[in-house]
């Protein structure tokens, strides 16, 4: 999760510092780096975190009681996109 973040600023200053210079690429890393480490920010991403986390394993949850098997027996169910014939297949 912190992945996408670092990289993206990493690819911005690298950009805006080749075209402006070194000076304005370490202004850049450092304004950054600032934002990065401020405990509001840190506090916001930890709460973004745990909310995905939840939101996958609600996901997860869901998709596994449609794959799961029907409790019924001898049924079998249908592929993706095919309907259940009359004779059950």
């Amino acid at each position: 999760m912190k992945l996408l973040p670092f990289a993206l600023g990493v690819g911005v200053g690298y950009v805006l510092g080749a075209r402006a210079g070194r000076e304005r690429y370490e202004q850049l890393s450092r304004a950054y780096r600032r934002v990065a480490d401020n405990p509001q920010v840190q506090a916001a991403a930890g709460v973004a975190q745990a909310k995905a986390g939840e939101a996958v394993h609600a996901a997860v949850t869901v998709a596994k009681e449609k794959v799961a098997p029907s409790s019924q027996p001898g049924h079998e169910p249908a592929a993706p996109g095919r309907s259940v014939g009359s004779n059950g297949r």
